[in-house]
Parts: C-alpha cells; structure tokens; sequence
C-alpha cells in the first residue's frame, strides 16, 4: 500500500475552486508524488476495474521512461483535418496556463502530461474500424505511475470547477486509494484463436503492381502500401496479457496501448520519430528490413546482405534524407552517422540511422511531429504525392497505424513513436496492421511476404502463429 501525504493535494483543491470560481473555468489541480517501486504493467491492471476504456501505457525501449494512465481529466480532440498539431498544443497550453501544479521534481514525463496521438491521414474518409478514435485524440489522467530512470513518481490530476466544494478532495483521495489497495499482479492468460482473414489480399498485391507502374511514369520515387490482416477470438483479449508478452517478445522496442471507448490500440514499435528533452532533439531513420537468422552466422549473412542492398540503401537514403532536412528548418545543428548501422528485434533486422539535434528557442514538440509526418518509410516520396496516391487506392482506413502516437508534459517535452507493429483491439476481435515500400523494382508478392513478416510481433502476442 501505497502512503501519500494528502497536504498540498486538499491546499491545491482549495485554491483550484476558488480560481474556478473567479475565473469562470475549470482549473487543474495536479500533484506529484515521488513513491516506492510499482509494477507499471500492475498499476495499468489495476485500473481494469474502475477505468476500464481509460487507460494508456507506455514503455521506450532503453526502459528509462514508462508512463501509465488510468481514468480521465480531460480529452483534448479535434477532427480537423488542417492545423490539427497547432490547435492541440494551443488547447494543451490554454489547459495547463492556469493550472495548479505541485511538482518539487526536475524530471520530464511527471506532472500534467497528454497521452495520444494522431490519425495517419485526417483527409481519408473513416470507416467504422476507427469510429472510436478522433483524428487526434489525447488524455490526460487522473492518476499516472511514471517511472523515470528505476524511480516511480505518482500524479493525481484533478479538475476543479466552481460547483465543488472540498468533498472533490476525499472523493479523490478514497478513489485513489481504492485503486492503489487493488494493485496485483498480472495473472497470465490468453484468448484462444478462432481463426483469421487477410482483408483483400489479392485486391492489394493488384494495387502493388499498378502503383509500380505509376512509380516508373510520374513524379513518385516510393509509395508505402499496408494491410489489415483480422483475428477472431473465443473470449474478449485482455490488453494487459498482450502487453506482457510485448514487453517480453519485443522489449527493446516502444510499448504502447492507448485505450478509447472500449476499442484498445496497442503495439511494439521500434521505431522513435521523435523526441524532445530540452533543447536536445532526437530522431530515429529505420527503413529497409530482412528476417534474422535461424543460427548466428546466418543472422550475420542477412545483416550483411541488408547493409550491402542498394534497393534498400536507397529506400532508407530517403528516410535520412527527408528527417534531416526537416530538423534542419527547426535545429541550429544535426549530427548523425555518414552510414546506417543494424538494428536488429525478434523477428526482423533493420537498416537504422540515429539523427541528434539541437533546437532553436521555443521550438514546439507537436511542430516537430508535423514536419517529419509522415516520414518515406511510412508514406513515401514525395510527401504530398504519396499520401495522396494512399488516400486514392489503399483499402484500408489506416486510423492511428503508422502514425504519431506518444507523450507531451507541462514542460512541453515528450516522445512520440511511429506506431507500426501495431493492433486494434475491439472486445473478441483484433485487426493487425503492416505495411511496405513500394518502389518501382518492386514485386507483389515479395512486398506480400514482407508484410506477413511484419505481422508476426503482434500475431505472435496475440497468441496467432507467428511462425
């Protein structure tokens, strides 16, 4: 059982109300506590019971920073299609200007921070796959476990209008310690597969290979093309198995699930796109891949063979090539290595670039994540001309997949992710999303198996045959 003092929380209500009342808005009161070690995947369970729906994780892969959020404060959302990064970091600053924050911390992810992210493409038209997520879509939480560096930190956030009195403050702190009484342990189980369908599979080589040609008579250099491939299951999947076998199967990855009116999105990317500590920015180029090797020799040869692709040197060329020119408008510098080195997880091996910056004053995180989305290893090249050929003949409403998902606190730094490897989980069912580049030596059915590749992480956590 987690020991708090209640002091500065019921002082914060206090003056939360009456700047409430003065103002003639809600104000945020929000309180850090530095605390013992909690099992993040514990406190995520923890919340099943009372904020199922509402509930966020997150995992980088060095395992400096984890962030978990259960219940919710306040949504930030918007469905515009245009200035959509601008009008949710304006409504974030207008949220956190007058906010009470007691914080006695200098670590970045405590605090107030918004959990998100948004759609690949706000000018696709949605289908009911994503009926659940806004094109941009961010919570912050009532109550968030950090652990930064091997130190937990716990974040009560709450919002106080003119109406409350100081019953907010014991309602709050019963409800806290009703959810910090319940934290067990993760009990391990799976959902039997029923069985699985590629979403028009024939119809998607078919779109390959007219892409291609377009490819060879165009301004178009690479257009990324993805797939769904859906599961069904005997009984609802519980997001937090998932994530244990994530963090086990893929842990030097990014481990997310982001929760919304009941749908989960979930994933184990490895790709960051960006993150901002200060003035220090970082950024990550992955494109090109090949399976690892069933013996280490082989894993060897196939690294070898991928550092050694011109077709895949190429492709990652132009990943490089368009992140550096973007953190070049908004950085004084960028350093990064003249070539890509491996990057190599469970089940595939990338080519992989780290890029470094130093920010120019008050550069924002969310103009950071505008100009590098979608990067070529996502959309393709050029930027504009490939989304749009996407939006013209991809099937699939690609919702959140392939796009920035991630973190922004008070101090306005944070991480977003790519968030590939990914899954939306929708109660006894799970639709799995990968996708591929397409240039203009492509093949079908070789882009095909690629993705299949692509699949496995989350098939695998799923309990599918990743094999």
């Amino acid at each position: 059982m987690v020991t708090i003092q209640e002091t500065e929380l019921k002082e914060g209500i206090l003056l939360g109300i009456d700047r409430a009342k003065k103002m003639g808005r809600s104000i945020l009161v929000s309180e850090v506590h530095k605390i013992d070690h909690i099992e993040p995947l514990s406190f995520f369970h923890a919340g099943r019971e009372f904020f199922l729906g509402e509930r966020f994780f997150w995992k980088d892969p060095s395992d400096e920073t984890y962030i978990i959020g259960n219940g919710i404060v306040k949504q930030i959302q918007s469905d515009q299609a245009t200035d959509r990064f601008f009008h949710v970091e304006k409504a974030w600053k207008r949220f956190i200007d007058d906010a009470i924050i007691f914080d006695a911390f200098s670590e970045n992810g405590i605090a107030p921070l918004m959990f998100g992210g948004f759609s690949f493409d706000p000018h696709k038209q949605k289908t009911s796959l994503w009926s659940k997520f806004a094109d941009s879509l961010f919570h912050i939480p009532k109550y968030m476990l950090s652990i930064i560096k091997g130190q937990a930190y716990l974040t009560t956030n709450t919002v106080c209008t003119h109406h409350d009195d100081l019953s907010l403050f014991h309602k709050v702190v019963s409800e806290r310690n009703q959810l910090l009484a319940s934290i067990s342990p993760v009990k391990n189980s799976q959902s039997l597969l029923n069985g699985s369908e590629e979403i028009a599979p024939d119809t998607w080589r078919e779109t390959v290979t007219q892409v291609v040609k377009d490819l060879k008579h165009g301004p178009l250099k690479k257009v990324v093309l993805a797939r769904e491939l859906r599961l069904h299951f005997e009984t609802e999947v519980e997001t937090e198995n998932v994530l244990s076998r994530l963090d086990k199967e893929q842990h030097e990855s990014f481990i997310f699930a982001f929760e919304s009116n009941g749908d989960c999105f979930i994933g184990a990317s490895p790709e960051r796109l960006v993150k901002k500590a200060g003035m220090n920015i970082f950024s990550t180029c992955l494109a090109g891949s090949i399976p690892r090797g069933k013996t280490v020799e082989e894993d060897k040869t196939l690294g070898e063979l991928l550092l050694n692709d011109q077709k895949n040197l190429i492709e990652h060329q132009y990943v490089v090539d368009m992140i550096k020119e973007a953190l070049e408008e908004t950085c004084q510098r960028v350093t990064l290595p003249a070539r890509p080195q491996l990057m190599k997880i469970r089940d595939i091996q990338h080519l992989y670039t780290p890029v470094i910056g130093e920010s120019k004053k008050d550069t924002s995180l969310l103009l950071l994540v505008e100009r590098l989305h979608p990067t070529p290893a996502l959309g393709g090249l050029p930027k504009k001309e490939a989304v749009d050929k996407i939006r013209e003949v991809e099937i699939l409403d690609r919702g959140f997949y392939a796009a920035p998902l991630g973190w922004m606190d008070y101090r306005r730094n944070g991480e977003f992710a790519v968030s590939i490897r990914s899954a939306l989980i929708q109660g006894k069912d799970a639709s799995l999303f990968a996708g591929c580049g397409v240039v203009a030596d492509s093949d079908s059915d070789s882009e095909y198996l690629e993705t299949s590749l692509k699949f496995r992480p989350m098939l695998t956590a799923l309990g599918g045959n990743g094999k």
